[in-house]
């Protein structure tokens, strides 16, 4: 497809009170991200070049999401008129001359960019309107897409339409597209004479047929177009996610030794020859690189994985974990805003928060770093090959040089030097017979009372 100006649309302004949410509807998230930045994710992906928003009153939260996505420009709507009205808020992005306008709607995450990329395709070969429509077996309550000899001569909403229009299964997906030049005088000619006193944006189809203008359909999978206007419908478009994310990881080299049970994020990047197995949960933000293998019942969140690595089980990596090449993060572990290079083993029932911990280093159980004071994070640094025994307490801002050893149970608060020894602990005191002696003291007071 030659290279095409495009403007996309997307319609954020329903409030979702059916949620039982103080959330705005279209930031309820499907795979941990909102379903309006689904929306803007597919547009982008398909080409479209410049996003305007539509968003309804007192939604300063969308606003904020959706800027910090890239949005181009922001509109609102006051008053609740229909679809059309909601397009005709971005009028001025739309006067700038886009050669395709598409028009999406904010709570719809599983529209695909490659049925995105299908509909801008037609409007390349000369469409001036394009509908996307899917087949169902249960189209009560969608609107039905009449077709005469291949072309699209209306869009008929449930209650309006005649008995025979009601059994006709191709569905509009609500979604539609347009040629630049066209949209605006189509838009603008669209009354209110419906059921429901609105602006439809469906009644395009008619004008634009009865113009002479070129308006066809593109066909999608139902799953495509399911939204999400309560809890219920949020958790079956989540299903459809995972699905979706788990077929494409097992077709891209991933082994899932339990598919079902892994949680992906939308944003989560796998490298080829990763195993995962049971019950991993992706958090946004994960890379994990090739052959790495994430074992049972890790959670990950904005962290990187090395190549070759092993994480878990039960380990927890958070925010700013960076792990090497062929680092092992056992059982019971937490990584936070920790660097461990290549090589390196925390294996067991340690906590690593803001801190370097340098190659082939190991970490014995039960270590942490206390980084916090109370008010402010400091930082652990941990030298290459520098062995920390287990049940030490490393109190930062401290440094452990290369190869420094830390004695078990020690709590550490100076720099301990490169190859040096580190100690900091109570002596050890032995007392002979003393255990016998308080038993038999203890038992006397005891039978006593």
């Amino acid at each position: 497809m030659t290279e095409r100006s495009s403007l996309g649309i997307v319609l954020a302004a329903g409030e979702g009170t059916r949620m039982r949410s103080t959330l705005p509807k279209v930031l309820h998230e499907v795979g941990s991200r909102s379903m309006v930045l689904h929306a803007m994710a597919a547009a982008r992906a398909a080409g479209v070049a410049r996003l305007a928003l539509v968003v309804g009153p007192n939604m300063a939260a969308v606003e904020k999401v959706v800027s910090a996505a890239g949005a181009d420009e922001i509109v609102h709507q006051a008053e609740r008129l229909g679809t059309a009205h909601a397009v005709l808020r971005a009028r001025a992005a739309i006067a700038e001359g886009a050669e395709d306008v598409i028009v999406l709607y904010g709570d719809t995450p599983l529209v695909r960019a490659e049925t995105l990329l299908a509909v801008r395709a037609r409007l390349a070969q000369g469409a001036d309107v394009v509908v996307l429509g899917f087949r169902t077996a249960r189209p009560t309550g969608y609107g039905r897409l009449i077709e005469v000899d291949g072309r699209l001569v209306a869009i008929r909403e449930e209650k309006e339409a005649t008995d025979a229009e009601r059994a006709v299964t191709f569905c509009n997906s609500g979604i539609m597209a347009f040629r630049g030049g066209v949209v605006l005088a189509l838009l603008d000619a669209i009354g209110n004479a419906n059921s429901k006193g609105e602006y439809y944006l469906t009644d395009a189809v008619e004008i634009a047929h009865r113009r002479g203008l070129t308006v066809v359909t593109v066909e999608g999978a139902e799953d495509e177009f399911l939204g999400a206007n309560d809890r219920v419908q949020l958790a079956t478009c989540e299903a459809i996610f995972q699905k979706r994310r788990r077929a494409e990881a097992l077709a891209n080299g991933v082994t899932l030794v339990a598919p079902e049970t892994v949680v992906f994020a939308a944003d989560t990047e796998l490298g080829p020859d990763v195993t995962i197995e049971p019950n991993v949960v992706f958090g946004p933000g994960v890379r994990v690189a090739s052959g790495a293998r994430i074992r049972a019942f890790s959670h990950l969140e904005g962290a990187r994985v090395g190549e070759g690595a092993t994480v878990g089980p039960f380990a927890r990596l958070r925010p700013g974990a960076d792990l090497g090449r062929e680092v092992h993060i056992g059982n019971f572990v937490e990584i936070k805003n920790g660097r461990i290079e290549d090589g390196a083993k925390v294996n067991h029932l340690t906590y690593i928060g803001d801190a370097r911990v340098g190659a082939k280093a190991n970490i014995g159980a039960g270590t942490i770093t206390c980084n916090y004071d109370g008010y402010f994070k400091h930082h652990t640094d941990i030298g290459a090959g520098a062995f920390v025994g287990s049940n030490s307490s490393l109190v930062a801002p401290v440094k452990i040089g290369d190869g420094a050893y830390i004695g078990s149970g020690s709590v550490v608060t100076q720099d301990v030097p490169a190859d040096a020894l580190a100690v900091a602990r109570g002596r050890q005191m032995s007392r002979e017979g003393w255990a016998a002696a308080f038993r038999t003291r203890m038992a006397r007071i005891k039978a006593a009372k």
